[in-house]
């Protein structure tokens, strides 16, 4: 049964003040413009393309994808750059889940190269309180041909799966040795049985005494919310802590494209009323079973429904069981209006080389034109504190 929510009057998302307390009035114009971009479904569909041309005919376009998409959702191309950025989140509240943005290597050295970088976050972490998790994509230190050729098969491992597996471990084991959890993306459907298996063996070494490596799950597919609850039960008759990551997705039409190319039936939901329901029974769940969480949401409803529960149940918002997550550079009205009452949230902060991160960008425009409300949602958001601060300074 979902609980009914109640927006509490202490905290409220509509709060524009404290969503954008930490921006200038320069640069909430200069976001207002570009939410204004990302909301034309046609420039965008265009602009997919235009950047995959100029990249192909190695065209000088860094520059300018580094001065406008890349600057709203990116800390930086290398951890030095996004520390202004880790500090300046810090100041309010904000925490970073520092993430390197390299997906779907092929070459053994770019893998190992992926996998040092990532070690390079976690020794941060260790000594940054700033910093509460870390995150990777497991196509980012195993090939992705493998991870697909292994989805269902259980044995008889390749040399090269094996090194990426012993890649993924080394990761794990220096997260758990920092005290700092690890967060593993899901990915395509198609690699994510392989995804799951490996996050199950870690959890299994590393999640004895408390959620170190957590697995994410994606609601948009029907199937997810059971996987949980069976994820749930196999921790606990094994003996080790499950830690989990709640998204809706990011690979719906690839999903359905190929499902429906392939002959099979799509792994994603009906509709988007059914991903939300499974949604808020995913949260639900872990809040009923104590299971540590990171509800990685930029819904509204999804929220305040997480923030209801710990009352409800009489947890401790503050607990680091007990997280909550958005992109940086969107849904500020969430992040920093949770941030002031006291809950744990933090940002995720992709970086890397801009020409590496083009595939994050361009999800993250897409996402803003496919998911209905959220281009216009921000661009409200942003108009009303422009307003508001234009109301202050005039009667002053």
């Amino acid at each position: 049964m979902l609980l009914t929510l109640i927006e509490s009057p202490m905290l409220s998302f509509e709060n524009t003040e404290v969503a954008f307390s930490g921006k200038s009035n320069s640069e909430l114009k200069w976001a207002h413009r570009l939410f204004k971009l990302i909301g034309n479904n046609a420039l965008i569909a265009f602009g997919k393309m235009a950047t995959n041309v100029a990249l192909g005919l190695r065209l000088p376009i860094t520059g300018i994808i580094k001065k406008t998409i890349f600057k709203q959702f990116c800390g930086g191309e290398n951890i030095a750059e996004c520390k202004p950025v880790i500090n300046k989140l810090h100041d309010y509240g904000v925490g970073t889940i520092l993430d390197y943005s390299l997906e779907a290597k092929e070459e053994e050295a770019e893998l190992e190269k992926c996998c040092q970088e990532l070690e390079r976050g976690i020794e941060l972490a260790k000594v940054s309180k700033e910093i509460p998790f870390i995150v990777f994509k497991t196509s980012g230190v195993i090939q992705f041909d493998l991870l697909e050729k292994y989805n269902n098969q259980l044995e008889n491992y390749n040399e090269d799966y094996l090194a990426g597996i012993a890649r993924v471990e080394r990761l794990c084991k220096a997260a758990f040795e920092a005290d700092t959890p690890i967060l593993i993306d899901a990915e395509e459907s198609w690699i994510q049985d392989s995804i799951d298996r490996i996050c199950e063996e870690m959890m299994e070494k590393f999640n004895k005494e408390k959620a170190i490596v957590y697995n994410t799950i994606q609601l948009y597919r029907w199937d997810r919310l059971q996987f949980l609850k069976d994820s749930y039960l196999k921790g606990e008759s094994s003996g080790y802590k499950v830690g989990v990551k709640l998204v809706r997705g990011a690979y719906m039409e690839k999903e359905r494209k190929r499902a429906e190319t392939k002959g099979y039936k799509s792994p994603i939901q009906i509709d988007k009323p059914a991903t939300d329901k499974d949604y808020d029974l995913a949260v639900e769940y872990c809040v009923e079973n104590k299971i540590a969480v990171c509800v990685g949401t930029h819904n509204e409803q999804s929220s305040m429904l997480m923030v209801n529960l710990l009352a409800e149940k009489q947890l401790d918002k503050s607990d680091s069981a007990y997280y909550f997550a958005q992109l940086l550079g969107m849904s500020d009205h969430i992040s920093f209006n949770l941030s002031s009452q006291g809950f744990n949230v933090a940002k995720y902060v992709p970086y890397g080389p801009v020409k590496e991160v083009i595939p994050y960008l361009i999800r993250r425009a897409e996402e803003n034109t496919s998911v209905a409300g959220q281009t216009s949602r921000e661009l409200s958001l942003i108009s009303s504190e422009i307003k508001r601060r234009k109301l202050l300074s005039t009667s002053r």
